[in-house]
């Protein structure tokens, strides 16, 4: 595991789980600043998942472990009895998984975090304790299943592709090396002749200033592309493979991923151009039976009408912002996770994959 992560120059820590703290290096201001937020408390970890200063559904996941973890050290200093450290436990649980209902690790990580301290019959304190090794194992856990969707993606490409992109799936969305770019960063450790297509990813523009600032930081080639000009390289042969990630994938291999991700779905199936998902079995809803029941959260519709502040619509224009879209799975040439690269049925594989 570590020859396959040295291959990767980016030495930047997403999340950070400190017995105190929750640190998060603060996407929003990215590229520009390499800073970190501090965060003490639950609160302070669900308002920045809300603001989107961490995103990406991996990413948001350990945060939310690490949220929850700060809640029971609060909770353990103030409560001595487990009623009233559960009940603090329970609504720092309710109020994360508000916060961004689309992406399922966050109710994944939360999901594990409540099953620790429902089982653990200790005092307060020691049950605080338990839930920050498991936060710590969750982030060191996604980094681990990371390396392994690279591995298994590498060979889906050759020496010369040119790969296309959505978003920011890369180590700034996960806890660490990322998903779409793990599957990048290793298949140029691997082959070296590998560039990339960036989708800039209107309107919060994660793949212009996240992965592309990743890219830069790597060495890897790239060319930046406004969202509507995706077409025009995939019609033109310049596109060897669409590799994107997932914030949910459902039971039947339906996926939700940045609006926008269904788009390329059909200009690749149209194209002959191979259509990959990269992604954890964490973001895999066994319980959703296809795209049509996962939750799509509408943002703002300011941040459609407005770029890097400054308006770009017309005074009381309206407008409309799903921040995510749904592919069909029969649009899905197959999906890589760190089990290996499934194929349809993906009622099958993803089944099979997700009990082990």
């Amino acid at each position: 595991m570590d020859d396959r992560r040295s291959a990767s120059r980016l030495r930047v820590e997403t999340v950070a789980i400190r017995p105190e703290a929750v640190v998060l290096i603060d996407q929003l201001a990215l590229p520009r600043d390499e800073r970190y937020v501090r965060c003490t408390t639950w609160q302070e970890v669900a308002d920045r998942i809300r603001d989107m200063t961490v995103r990406g559904a991996p990413a948001i996941g350990v945060a939310a472990a690490g949220g929850l973890h700060l809640a029971a050290r609060v909770a353990a200093a103030t409560h001595d009895k487990r009623t009233g450290f559960l009940r603090h436990l329970d609504e720092a649980a309710d109020g994360l998984a508000a916060t961004r209902p689309t992406a399922v690790n966050l109710t994944w990580a939360i999901a594990e975090m409540r099953c620790l301290w429902e089982a653990s019959t200790g005092a307060p304190r020691e049950i605080a304790q338990l839930l920050y090794e498991r936060a710590v194992e969750i982030h060191d856990d996604d980094i681990d299943r990371c390396l392994r969707i690279g591995e298994h993606g590498v060979a889906l490409f050759k020496p010369g592709d040119t790969i296309l992109t959505h978003c920011n799936a890369g180590a700034l969305a996960t806890a660490g090396y990322g998903t779409a770019l793990g599957v990048v960063r290793s298949a140029f450790a691997r082959h070296g002749d590998i560039s990339v297509l960036v989708d800039e990813t209107r309107p919060w523009l994660q793949g212009a200033r996240l992965t592309a600032w990743e890219l830069e930081v790597e060495g890897i080639p790239y060319h930046v592309i406004a969202d509507n000009m995706a077409g025009y390289f995939i019609a033109g042969g310049e596109v060897d493979g669409i590799v994107v990630g997932a914030d949910r994938i459902a039971a039947n291999g339906d996926t939700a991923n940045k609006i926008g991700t269904y788009t390329l779905s059909v200009l690749g199936k149209e194209h002959g151009v191979p259509f990959y998902v990269a992604a954890p079995l964490s973001t895999v809803d066994l319980a959703v039976d296809s795209g049509a029941a996962i939750p799509i959260e509408e943002r703002d519709p300011s941040e459609v009408t407005t770029f890097a502040g400054h308006p770009v619509a017309p005074a009381g224009a309206r407008a409309r912002h799903p921040a995510f879209d749904v592919t069909p799975q029969a649009n899905i040439t197959a999906i890589i996770t760190e089990a290996g690269v499934l194929r349809a049925p993906y009622a099958e594989s993803l089944a099979r994959a997700c009990r082990g």
